[in-house]
């Protein structure tokens, strides 16, 4: 044994050992500033091109976050082919054994290829965008995030929901095109109908004035139902996207103060108390 070890020549091994450090921080240093700079030229390319054909900021971050994922999976498999080069090990090799190993897990993956392939169909028909409200695989929210295999969506509450594209078999977008504010409002049968209706309309044509997310409207449709104790009015208006909300917290809260300055009656329970005396 000592005279095997005599016989290593330690200088040259430490030599390259040292070379071999060297070369694997250079690549290292050089990975990190091809992705940075990469990046750079992304978020570059795709804010020009939202300039020029006038894209949805939605849709410019949907291909900005998959360009760079697709990007970051290239860099990679060049990182590690690189330093499989320097340890002469050989890359055809990592390529013949990754494609056995890919056919083999490709049998007991198949959600995972459903997932790329829908993945795929939804982006490439628009299906939605980062920062759309829509309601899909039972889910409503804001999609933070969207790619080939996951698609994330943000529930009201603030729970981030985490959805295989495969479990997307249907999508409610409600954020294409102009939205409907809906209000029903229900009045005394003591009250007068015709009154009442002048009065939500005078409050719907100056929140009309007002607010800038109104496309169409308000307008009174009219008598919708005849309730137990009340009189049900319609009032109906288009908004911008995602703004109906805020529409119709604005009409309430206007009628709600026009019907206290003219005397008309939002029905509500009441209770009444009978105390029975004893003869």
């Amino acid at each position: 044994m000592e005279q095997l070890l005599e016989h290593i020549d330690w200088a040259e091994i430490l030599k390259d050992i040292g070379i071999i450090s060297i070369k694997l921080i250079l690549i290292l240093i050089a990975f990190v500033i091809v992705r940075a700079v990469g990046g750079r030229i992304i978020n570059s390319a795709f804010d020009k091109e939202q300039k020029r054909n006038h894209m949805s900021p939605g849709r410019t971050q949907t291909l900005r976050s998959l360009t760079k994922s697709v990007f970051s999976y290239v860099l990679i498999f060049v990182l590690v082919a690189v330093i499989m080069g320097i340890f002469n090990l050989s890359v055809a090799g990592l390529l013949a054994g990754a494609g056995i190993v890919g056919l083999a897990i490709g049998f007991g993956a198949q959600g995972l290829v459903s997932d790329v392939v829908t993945g795929f169909f939804i982006l490439l028909e628009k299906q939605l965008d980062v920062g759309d409200y829509v309601s899909a695989a039972g889910f409503d929210g804001i999609v933070e995030d969207t790619g080939l295999r996951t698609t994330h969506i943000r529930g009201f509450d603030g729970t981030l929901h985490y959805v295989p594209n495969r479990e997307i078999t249907a999508i409610s977008n409600h954020t294409r095109g102009n939205m409907r504010a809906l209000v029903d409002i229900g009045i005394s049968y003591d009250d007068n109908i015709d009154n009442a209706i002048g009065v939500i309309q005078n409050v719907c044509d100056r929140i009309a004035e007002t607010n800038e997310n109104i496309v169409d409207g308000p307008n009174v449709l009219g008598v919708q139902a005849l309730g137990a104790s009340d009189v049900v009015l319609r009032v109906i208006a288009k908004t911008n996207n995602d703004m109906q909300w805020g529409v119709e917290r604005e009409l309430r809260k206007g009628i709600k103060e026009a019907f206290d300055e003219n005397g008309i009656e939002i029905p509500y329970p009441h209770q009444v108390n009978v105390e029975k005396k004893e003869a």
